[in-house]
């Protein structure tokens, strides 16, 4: 143990004394040549130097690193300054997630929301891969919240909180009238709103009476009928961005990001259309760093984002310096195990980390077409799949092969867990491709002179990996499944998915660490998520009944029933649970794979900071 403070401690003096020395600086390295062919310096006076550098030393180290106290890591201290660049898959439309989701990846970090994922939580406790439990959340724009009653939600909303010093807001203090006004215009609840956005998430199925600021600092939500999940949609359902009253008012909606205004600590600055994006520091920032409560918030001075379609270009970017990360924030991760591990390979000083906030290998089937209508040719396809080899050799080891459905394993208390399911169903998920031969048969598919049962198309996201969209159908061809893939681009792949316009789609399924546990309502005829248009009335009724639960105990066995019976209709094709991967130059601190609140990417970014030495090192 002595042995281990006193490696430390040198360690420590050695990086000071560096330090004080500029030792790896050519100059500075011929100046003590210089010093040490000199006689002049007498052994008290070298002494009086040694000794007073071991001591600045110490100092020097001390200042210089600092103890994350989520991980328990020593890292290099919080400085200030710098840009931070990102790449971006793709760029919305517009600003105003009002009319689609899409520009959550903008308005992120400039404007904000009521809760917040606890940044300075013990990691053990919660890793934030995903979506925070509401148990986790802090207030973003909310100081604090109560539930006096199951129908009642009180807010108070933070003070000393302002608008970006840009018109027409002009810095003035964010107040209760606010947040009523946005509910108002979200939920179609007044403020000269009458219409529901159907664009929400959790919030959608919470029926509200009345949402009113009874005074400067404070909102009263009242519900029609309780709701378990009304809260976690108050405080961070992700479409529920505050925006800025006056800029609705004066252009109607705030499509425009020029008009952009919010209270986050990012201005949207320039917007170059399909080139690149940039986020400046904004110099009155309320906020401050929970991990450390001294340092105001944001640390970079700028944040960019560069438009970059091809993974490869992101990849090429990435290794010569000029972006700083890749990942979930813009829609760039790496998808690909064999492309996470040559970039460990040819640049092992690039940091990944590997995330399984949901399995994205899962694939639908369109149940109003002739083929997929048949369960009995929705089992063939599954049972067409060899799980386990597709996960030594093209995941490599590193996936999880066990099925679930919609409700992921973090969900805890929401789901069946396999190895509980009936025994004929868990066949449906061993490789059997003379069953499922012998299935599409019965379905009245046969093979033809050409070996071909079918023809059908895959359309592939274009945001994960091809080469699992080629390899699921060759798959599929051994038993006589002909698939085209067709990879639109990704706006053209959401319409379709919304219109139903796909006979097999790619698609998200288990959700890993996402803390709603109606994530079911995916199967609601009404949901533009919908990967198989399903129209089941009796699914829908579970699900309703499910969503209105006054009791956690009475959802759970709700959820698991709903769970159950998507699972057993076999509406989704279970792929293997792969991880996807962040990656981040060596000098990008602060970032332990977290990603902030539900789409709250950039409110992450603002809490990460340059060590500008290392990077000045590395790029030399």
């Amino acid at each position: 143990m002595f042995r281990g403070i006193l490696d430390n401690v040198l360690s420590g003096m050695k990086a000071g004394f560096k330090a004080i020395l500029n030792l790896e600086h050519p100059i500075a390295r011929r100046k003590m040549d210089t010093q040490k062919g000199s006689s002049k310096l007498s052994a008290t006076l070298l002494a009086l130097i040694l000794g007073a550098s071991v001591f600045m030393a110490g100092q020097v180290w001390a200042a210089k690193y600092v103890t994350d106290p989520t991980t328990g890591k020593v890292v290099t201290a919080p400085e200030y300054g710098g840009t931070i660049t990102r790449a971006m898959k793709s760029e919305p439309e517009q600003a105003d997630v009002w009319f689609h989701h899409g520009g959550m990846d903008v308005i992120s970090g400039v404007l904000e929301k009521l809760g917040v994922g606890n940044w300075g939580i013990d990691r053990d406790i919660w890793d934030i891969q995903s979506g925070a439990p509401v148990s986790l959340m802090i207030g973003q724009l909310a100081e604090s919240w109560e539930t006096p009653d199951d129908k009642t939600i009180i807010v108070k909303v933070r003070q000393g909180v302002h608008w970006h010093n840009k018109p027409p807001m002009n810095g003035r203090e964010l107040t209760a009238k606010d947040i009523e006004y946005n509910f108002h215009r979200l939920m179609g609840l007044g403020s000269g709103f009458t219409e529901l956005n159907k664009i929400t998430n959790v919030l959608k199925s919470v029926s509200f009476e009345s949402i009113t600021a009874t005074d400067k600092w404070t909102v009263v939500f009242k519900l029609k009928q309780p709701h378990l999940g009304a809260l976690m949609g108050i405080l961070d359902d992700w479409t529920m961005y505050i925006y800025p009253p006056e800029v609705i008012e004066q252009y109607g909606d705030a499509s425009d990001w020029r008009n952009l205004v919010g209270t986050g600590p990012f201005m949207l600055t320039d917007w170059v259309d399909g080139s690149s994006l940039t986020w400046t520091k904004n110099p009155d920032y309320w906020g401050y760093d929970e991990k450390y409560p001294q340092n105001r918030l944001p640390y970079v001075d700028q944040l960019r984002g560069l438009i970059m379609p091809e993974a490869a270009t992101q990849l090429a970017a990435l290794r010569s310096g000029k972006l700083d990360s890749i990942g979930r924030s813009g829609g760039t991760m790496i998808t690909s195990i064999d492309a996470a591990e040559n970039l460990q390979r040819t640049n092992p000083e690039i940091v990944i980390w590997p995330f399984n906030s949901r399995n994205d290998w899962a694939l639908g089937m369109n149940v109003q077409l002739p083929y997929f209508s048949d369960i009995r040719v929705r089992k063939a396809m599954q049972m067409a799949l060899d799980l386990e080899t597709i996960n030594a050799g093209y995941f490599k080891g590193y996936a999880d092969t066990t099925p679930h459905g919609l409700v992921g394993p973090a969900v805890t208390g929401y789901f069946i867990p396999f190895e509980e399911w009936p025994e004929e169903l868990k066949k449906v998920y061993t490789y059997d491709p003379e069953g499922a031969e012998a299935l599409i048969d019965a379905a009245g598919y046969p093979r033809g002179a050409d070996g071909i049962r079918f023809k059908t198309e895959l359309m592939h996201n274009e945001r994960r990996d091809l080469n699992y969209a080629e390899l699921v159908a060759s798959y599929w061809n051994k038993i006589g499944i002909d698939v085209e893939i067709d990879v639109p681009p990704i706006a053209a792949w959401v319409a379709r998915r919304t219109s139903r316009d796909f006979e097999i789609i790619t698609h998200e399924m288990a959700y890993g660490s996402l803390s709603d546990p109606l994530v079911g309502r995916r199967w609601l005829s009404t949901t533009a998520y919908n990967s198989a248009a399903v129209n089941d009335p009796d699914y829908e009724a579970l699900f309703e009944t499910a969503a209105a639960a006054t009791t956690i105990e009475e959802q759970q066995r709700l959820v698991k029933e709903m769970d159950m019976y998507a699972i057993e209709r076999h509406w989704q094709i279970w792929g293997p649970w792969g991880p996807q991967f962040n990656a981040f130059q060596p000098w990008v601190k602060g970032y332990n794979g977290e990603t902030l609140g539900y789409i709250q990417k950039n409110c992450g970014f603002a809490r990460l900071w340059i060590d500008q030495e290392l990077k000045d090192r590395s790029q030399w």
